[in-house]
């Protein structure tokens, strides 16, 4: 009789903690969905027009307007990938060398060799702005990625939280069935059993 007290109990508490954890994961997904939006929108970035063909190509149905949401944070990013491919003759920043070469200033390839560096006035090589532009690239791009994931993160939380919190309800709806019948099938035997009283 003792065990399945314990069961009954366990049942009802397993429910409960399932239920409460439900409810905390749904408020940190609300809550991380709504400052990832707002952070986003905090920026203050905008769509390029549809003449663009880099905004064309990604975010066409967002051209002109302010990036609010994850999705069009990610679609920024990928213009802004095209913007740094335009301004580098479409190298990356691992096909770029770390200098301006001084044999050909305008190619975006550059040097890695000192050597064959451009110099500037105290003799030092000077640094390739191509490369440098990826750069800046990467840290905005993924920047904005991150906040994609950040959102995409949040509904996922939220998910979970809801799967939680009706596991929760289910276990206790179950305990409730399975200990209250037995309870009732107790008290049927009883009410049926003989009186032994003579």
């Amino acid at each position: 009789m003792k065990g399945r007290r314990l069961w009954e109990i366990g049942g009802f508490i397993s429910g409960a903690v399932l239920i409460v954890f439900g409810v905390v994961a749904i408020i940190l997904g609300v809550t991380g969905f709504i400052t990832t939006r707002d952070a986003i929108k905090d920026e203050g970035i905008t769509f390029g027009s549809a003449d663009d063909p880099a905004v064309a190509k990604h975010a066409s149905q967002w051209a002109g307007e302010q990036v609010t949401t994850g999705d069009q944070a990610r679609a920024f990013a990928k213009v802004m990938r095209e913007h740094t491919l335009e301004s580098t003759g479409g190298l990356t920043y691992a096909q770029m060398g770390r200098f301006q070469s001084a044999a050909k200033p305008d190619d975006p390839a550059g040097t890695s060799d000192e050597e064959a560096a451009a110099k500037d006035e105290s003799g030092q090589p000077i640094s390739n702005g191509a490369r440098n532009i990826w750069i800046t690239a990467t840290a905005l791009t993924t920047a904005l990625n991150t906040s994609y994931m950040a959102e995409r993160l949040a509904v996922f939380g939220l998910v979970v939280g809801v799967a939680l919190l009706l596991t929760g309800i289910g276990l206790v709806i179950l305990a409730f069935a399975v200990f209250g019948r037995r309870e009732q099938a107790i008290e049927a035997v009883r009410s049926t059993a003989p009186s032994t009283a003579s």
